[in-house]
């Protein structure tokens, strides 16, 4: 178990790294990373939701990153970034996004595509109380590219 509501399993599936048979194993750094992201992050979280919030991907192998057309910079590929989502419809992304913005510490906070009301998913990362940013930004898409801007 990563933390109390997020399995090894579930930290490390990917339907692109089964199919293609990519290891997708993180070190023991980068599982020290994602265990502090469950403690710091997601499972205060969790506890104020009150329910499940599904994890749509945390860690990523470079290479399997590099398949999917990931950031060469991705902070999951280092265990320290997790995209969650309200497929359980509990709380809204939205109304995650603002609790983690005011009351979580946090290196980013991206509000991931959507519309103003509520985002597609969100991801959101943890590097360290000394070095976390508590950046927010907005993903969007134009003429196809992604693009972030600070919000």
């Amino acid at each position: 178990m990563i933390s109390p509501h997020i399995s090894y399993k579930e930290a490390t599936n990917s339907t692109t790294a089964i199919r293609r048979g990519i290891d997708n194993i993180p070190n023991d750094l980068q599982l020290e990373y994602m265990e502090l992201l469950a403690e710091k992050v997601f499972e205060p979280l969790r506890k104020w939701v009150g329910g499940p919030i599904k994890v749509t991907s945390f860690f990523r192998s470079e290479e399997l990153n590099k398949r999917i057309g990931g950031s060469n910079r991705s902070q999951h590929c280092k265990g320290q970034a997790i995209d969650i989502d309200d497929t359980f419809k509990v709380v809204a992304n939205s109304d995650m996004y603002n609790y983690i913005k005011n009351n979580l510490d946090f290196d980013q906070l991206i509000w991931e595509f959507g519309d103003d009301e509520n985002p597609d998913w969100l991801h959101v990362s943890y590097v360290s109380t000394d070095e976390n940013r508590r950046r927010c930004l907005r993903a969007s898409r134009n003429r196809g590219k992604t693009t972030y801007n600070v919000i």
